[in-house]
């Protein structure tokens, strides 16, 4: 099962979701998308929240609200860090999570800690996670069939893409050998190269001295 929320209007049409327990969290590391961030509360056992942003969007372009919306979610659905004020909650792109076999279910580490950053959550703020709440939906998404069809997708629009960059290499190489032929045309018609009749006939013997030189 994995839960589903709307974040608030203002921050653009983003949806926040989470896992139900440590299996889900699994499927939803396993099979993350480029776009999803992650959040956790620091040092903390928490749900594994997450937002999947928009298409070339990155961690850099999560606004203000945004970030608030994700960050008291994970604090309201932390058994400890829901009860306390002054909560840390690290979030980072899906794309850093790190997974070995030794970890336990829902277990994650990170490829660089650099890429890992924090927000402060000094105290639940109930108008926040009520809202998130009400906009709540179930599902039990077929995570890896999802994933599969949008790599499907995407390996289609690359070939598309593809296809058009030959065709507009061969259209410029067409292009190319027309002009070339075109000048290559001028370059033999030039007047500079042509003998008028004038000249031929300036040059040439008469009917006449012909005659008398065969004779």
């Amino acid at each position: 099962m994995v839960f589903y929320f709307k974040a608030r209007p203002e921050a653009g049409d983003y949806i926040i979701f989470m896992g139900l327990d440590k299996y889900e969290n699994e499927e939803l590391i396993k099979y993350g998308f480029p776009e999803d961030i992650w959040f956790h509360v620091d040092k903390m056992s928490s749900a594994h929240v997450y937002v999947r942003l928009q298409k070339g969007q990155t961690i850099d372009d999560i606004s203000e609200g945004l970030l608030e919306d994700c960050a008291h979610l994970v604090k309201a659905n932390s058994i400890q860090g829901n009860k306390v004020n002054n909560v840390d909650v690290v979030y980072t792109p899906w794309s850093n999570l790190k997974k070995t076999p030794s970890m336990d279910a829902g277990q994650v580490g990170f490829h660089n800690s650099k890429m890992v950053r924090t927000v402060r959550v000094e105290k639940r703020i109930n108008e926040i996670v009520n809202r998130l709440n009400k906009t709540k939906v179930e599902r039990k998404p077929d995570l890896k069939a999802e994933r599969e069809d949008t790599n499907a997708a995407e390996r289609a629009a690359r070939k598309q893409q593809l296809r058009e960059k030959k065709r507009q290499e061969e259209l410029q190489r067409l292009e190319k050998e027309k002009q070339a032929e075109i000048r290559s045309y001028k370059g033999l018609v030039v007047s500079e190269k042509m003998t008028s009749n004038k000249q031929i006939a300036s040059t040439s013997k008469s009917l006449q001295d012909l005659e008398e030189d065969f004779m």
